[in-house]
């Protein structure tokens, strides 16, 4: 997508090559990433399924696909991510790449020196390491300037006091990447990131039960856990910004594939049901609902397709556009998971059917990085800023 940032022409359109990436990802998915396999890495003690993750990093090699190459990477962007994301949320995979291969890859690339970015990089790329990014607190907001965790200078190195919660895939993180600042710093001053290794002496992770067993959650603690220094020393605050905005274009781009998929298998239903001796798509009431339903997932794709576009080009006006893509995303998302376990009618219901699996990634992902009331707050604030300053 090369389209200009400011005004992309229309039609808006992938390359012949981002169609056949997209297609081998589908592939994949099909083959190797059924709802069966899925049930089961549900059903199991870390939800991690290690030959599954193998595949996607080294045969398609999809835990890099936005980092540069001389980092290990494959050297494509952010437009390529988002086609990852959409094609894995439209098979509803259960994996570690959200956490692992955007999260925490996005923070090491747009905030680490270069020193740690050269050492983890291409650890995480090949996938021989996993990491997560540990951003959210007790309040639950993933502002990295809303950290209180502290960070010590000691005569040993740095030690790290406090709690994280919501990290995603904490408890098999080999490296786990965390939102510190300096004592006494206040907003966005005295931000910098750190690295802990699983297993550290201070470090304790504990696995939450949540709502969504495909995207499993964890607490961590630290009590004077020793870290490593990652990026600039309080100087981190720009670039998680914009690791997190670039991974909420991401998490976008994810979400509109699950509601994609929900669409597709809830109009097949509804060609294949048969009520008062006809098809229950046949009826008015019903193709409204799923002509409402395409309505609002076609506006959410379009906003994701932008956030990821903005983000590979000029992320200057990211921000805003990231919380567009993320509050239209979450309301699709939503209405696609309702509508589909209603329209499905009993079965919808039963857990035999794929439907609850959706609905409850679609509740987990509508709150992870912040909620649409969230972002559209977000969005009006910066937008009366900008007014404001127009003003003379």
């Amino acid at each position: 997508m090369n389209a200009a940032v400011a005004n992309p022409p229309l039609p808006f359109a992938f390359t012949a090559e981002q169609q056949q990436f997209r297609d081998s990802i589908a592939r994949f998915c099909r083959t190797h990433a059924p709802t069966a396999r899925t049930r089961q890495q549900m059903a199991s003690d870390t939800g991690l399924d290690r030959e599954l993750w193998t595949g996607l990093c080294s045969e398609l090699g999809l835990s890099g696909v936005q980092v540069p190459e001389s980092l290990g990477g494959q050297g494509f962007g952010q437009v390529e991510l988002g086609i990852v994301m959409e094609e894995l949320g439209r098979a509803n995979v259960c994996a570690p790449y959200l956490a692992s291969s955007v999260l925490a890859a996005n923070a090491l690339v747009n905030a680490a020196a270069p020193a740690p970015r050269a050492e983890w990089l291409p650890q995480l790329c090949d996938g021989t390491q996993l990491a997560t990014l540990a951003v959210a607190e007790a309040d639950g907001h993933w502002a990295p300037h809303r950290t209180t965790v502290a960070a010590r200078k000691t005569d040993k190195g740095w030690r790290l006091d406090g709690v994280k919660t919501y990290v995603l895939d904490g408890h098999v993180a080999d490296l786990i990447l965390v939102v510190a600042r300096a004592p006494g710093s206040h907003d966005h001053e005295g931000l910098s990131l750190f690295g802990v290794r699983a297993g550290t002496p201070g470090l304790q992770v504990r696995a939450l039960n949540s709502l969504d067993p495909t995207r499993r959650l964890a607490r961590v603690a630290f009590t004077g856990a020793e870290a490593l220094l990652l990026s600039e020393e309080g100087a981190a605050a720009p670039g998680l910004d914009r690791s997190m905005d670039e991974s909420l274009a991401a998490l976008s781009s994810e979400m509109v594939g699950g509601a994609q998929a929900l669409l597709d298998a809830t109009v097949s239903y509804a060609k294949m049901r048969i009520q008062f001796g006809r098809p229950i798509g046949s009826f008015q009431a019903i193709k409204h609902r799923l002509a409402d339903l395409l309505l609002d997932v076609e506006f959410a794709r379009s906003a994701a397709y932008r956030a990821c576009e903005v983000a590979a080009e000029d992320p200057s006006p990211l921000r805003d556009v990231a919380s567009v893509a993320k509050a239209l995303a979450s309301d699709a998302f939503m209405l696609a998971a309702r509508e589909a376990v209603q329209l499905h009618g009993g079965i919808g219901f039963t857990w035999e059917h794929d439907t609850h699996l959706y609905f409850k990634r679609a509740q987990s992902s509508s709150v992870l990085l912040g909620s649409a009331a969230e972002h559209r707050d977000r969005y009006v604030l910066s937008l009366a800023a900008r007014t404001a300053g127009d003003r003379p």
